[in-house]
């Protein structure tokens, strides 16, 4: 006889995916972040929400998360691979180029942000310590609403966008030290000194110097043989498995499991495999996401907001007003104009989901008392259900001082964009290299990407700008950045992998220049009839330079060789274009959805 099944056992993660399933459609189709509706679904089918009618309809509870303590749990690994990825996305060339923006604007704006809350703060809860933790929480903003909005808009690339996304990245950086801090703090704690924090401090800075040095020996060579295997599902495993080790071995050291995945994110961030890595690790990340904001909506109380909606409404558009114009005038020095100003304090003035986290340490640590971090919390989610509607104005308030504001000749050139736009070569072979080698000469910037571990391996060595991965997944395309890309080559040898790429290719971008190898003519057509702006046969190619050298050879001047091997090679792409021109014949190649095969 078959063992009875305990559905409770199961209830919160069908509950889950059932809301996954209905708020990310859904909010897409609005253009709302699914970041809110994860918020408001949490808030609805949580304790405070439905859960107050379980007494009266015991059928509720079906409906309902009635276990915030587990949730919470699984939800902290929402937070670990959201600074995994944050750490992947650094690198030292970036970091170079952003310092300034980085380092001198975030580090101001957040310490400008954190005493002005912090003085109103302080009248409330009368303590140094939480006016301060309420303070540094609200002087930050959100990552995870923000960056998708502007990538919307395509808007990173302006002056405005690497100003906000630098701001961003240093809030990023100062999460894990603050989070390091409420721990250190923590009330429920013996009382803490300043000599038992320096050793607290002390341990965790060897900590780290132990994670790094281990990460740096480690993970290249431990990465060389999971590719090796060209399993994606090992692949996979590793990924998910250096993020929990590092993330475990960083709790267990008395640190954030957060700041662990963050160093091991920066350490792979210089690797070969950090666009592969990053690809692999998107949905997990989405859906633990998803997982850490409904439990952070379970914690709101809605009712409590009826209570005294004009207070907290008063409050969030206070926050939202003094640091907007903070942001504005601390911006004009940085070389941003009253647009470019304007349009970054709105989307920087709202706070952010890391402002969720730290209240909610603080008020588990005892550092902030309950009735006001709830408050908090809602004046937080009220300001980030804003975003969007401020964004669009700030979009429109932006055209309008662009036309108020004088021509300059030489304002009128824009800045140069933070990273160049490239060429990516899919195929990292004896063509490819050569393809690299021309565009090096010609000064194009390129990135290549292959998926041979160890000529990866080697080319990097060499100083090339290559890196693993499959060109037939859209997402590893876009971490490539297809969308600011100039051209794409494929130099692969096979016909199914140069289609996947293709196709993967023009689902992320119809605009995009696409220059093929093809194995014959009938290759290079149906390449064509896919999209491509050229195909070279490698049948067609190698015949025409035989008869180049050969008419060379025998004394026909090199100008009329040259010019007929021309108007061949445009007959031949005439005739190949033209072959494959019905529809109902077209052949049609999908994205693999594999690493390594």
């Amino acid at each position: 006889m078959a063992a009875a099944i305990d559905l409770h056992a199961y209830q919160e993660p069908i509950l889950f995916l059932a809301t996954a399933g209905i708020v990310v459609p859904l909010f897409h189709r609005l253009r709302i972040s699914p970041v809110l509706g994860f918020l408001a679904a949490g808030a609805l089918l949580g304790p405070y929400g439905l859960g107050r009618l379980i007494p009266q309809y015991p059928w509720v509870d079906w409906l309902t998360f009635t276990n915030p303590e587990g949730t919470s749990r699984l939800a902290e690994f929402g937070v670990v691979f959201l600074l995994f990825t944050i750490g992947i996305e650094l690198s030292w060339q970036r970091l170079r180029i952003l310092r300034r923006l980085v380092f001198g604007f975030g580090s101001l704006q957040v310490l400008l942000c954190t005493i002005a809350v912090g003085l109103f703060a302080y009248k409330v809860v009368d303590t140094i310590t939480a006016a301060a933790l309420i303070g540094i929480a609200f002087a930050l903003s959100s990552t995870a609403i923000v960056l998708p909005v502007l990538a919307e808009q395509k808007r990173l690339n302006t002056t405005s966008g690497r100003a906000t996304f630098s701001a961003l990245l240093f809030q990023d950086l100062a999460v894990a030290p603050i989070l390091f801090t409420i721990a250190a703090l923590d009330a429920r704690l013996p009382e803490v000194t300043i000599f038992s924090f320096l050793i607290a401090l002390g341990q965790a800075a060897l900590a780290l110097a132990v994670i790094v040095g281990i990460g740096r020996l480690v993970l290249r060579p431990f990465f060389q043989m999971v590719t090796a295997t060209r399993s994606p599902e090992l692949f996979m495993a590793a990924c998910l498995l250096v993020v929990m080790v590092t993330s475990l071995i960083a709790a267990v050291s008395g640190l954030s499991m957060a700041l662990g995945a963050f160093i091991a994110g920066i350490l792979l961030s210089e690797t070969e495999y950090r666009r592969a890595v990053d690809t692999t690790i998107q949905p997990f990340k989405g859906l633990l996401l998803g997982v850490f904001f409904v439990s952070v909506g379970m914690s709101l109380d809605v009712f409590q907001f009826l209570e005294t909606p004009l207070t907290i409404l008063a409050v969030a558009t206070f926050l939202i007003a003094i640091k907007s114009v903070i942001i504005y005038w601390l911006s004009r020095p940085f070389g941003l104009n009253a647009a470019e100003a304007a349009e970054t304090a709105l989307l920087l003035g709202p706070g952010g989901e890391f402002a969720l986290v730290i209240l909610g340490s603080a008020m588990a640590a005892g550092l902030v008392p309950d009735g006001i971090g709830q408050n908090l919390l809602l004046v937080t989610t009220l300001t980030m259900i804003a975003i969007p509607f401020l964004a669009r104005l700030a979009r429109r308030l932006s055209r309008r001082l662009e036309k108020k504001r004088p021509t300059d000749p030489a304002a009128a050139v824009p800045p140069p964009p933070e990273e160049p736009g490239r060429v990516i070569v899919a195929g990292y072979g004896r063509v490819g290299q050569l393809v690299g080698d021309m565009l090096r000469r010609h000064k194009v910037p390129y990135l290549a990407i292959d998926m041979d571990p160890a000529r990866v391996a080697e080319q990097r060595r060499a100083g090339k700008p290559v890196y693993f991965g499959d060109g037939s997944y859209p997402e590893f395309l876009r971490a490539c950045g297809i969308e600011q890309a100039r051209a794409l080559v494929i130099t692969l040898d096979t016909p199914s992998s140069i289609g996947a790429v293709v196709a993967a290719a023009r689902q992320e971008r119809t605009d995009i220049t696409i220059v093929s190898r093809a194995r014959d003519d009938k290759h290079a057509a149906q390449l064509y009839d896919m999209g491509v702006d050229d195909a070279v046969p490698e049948t067609i190619e190698a015949s025409l330079q035989l008869s180049e050298a050969v008419l060379a050879d025998i004394g026909v001047p090199m100008g009329l060789v040259i010019a007929s091997i021309h108007e061949r090679r445009d007959e031949f792409r005439e005739v190949l274009k033209a072959k494959n021109t019905r529809k109902p014949d077209r052949i049609e190649f999908r994205a693999r959805r594999t690493i390594g095969k």
